[in-house]
């Protein structure tokens, strides 16, 4: 196994954590599930909460954030079109 397949390796791990986001059946998710399908780092969409600044704004159970998953949909279509 040379450097390149290991990298490939180590980028293609976290993808099985998470599963498609066109089976997702939870209405929403929490932040780090959410950064991966926006491809953004978690504290980003965290300073989006802080500041309520982002495209898109979670909700708040019991201190922790929570991410609409149509809302993702709603942004990420936005990004295609």
């Amino acid at each position: 196994m040379n450097n390149t397949d290991l990298n490939m390796s180590a980028m293609t791990k976290p993808a099985a954590h998470y599963p498609a986001l066109v089976s997702e059946t939870r209405t929403h998710v929490p932040t780090a599930c959410a950064a991966f399908w926006l491809n953004r780092a978690p504290q980003t969409l965290r300073s989006w909460a802080c500041f309520e600044n982002g495209p898109i704004r979670p909700i708040r159970v019991q201190g922790r954030l929570a991410w609409p998953v149509d809302g993702i949909l709603r942004l990420l279509k936005m990004e295609c079109a």
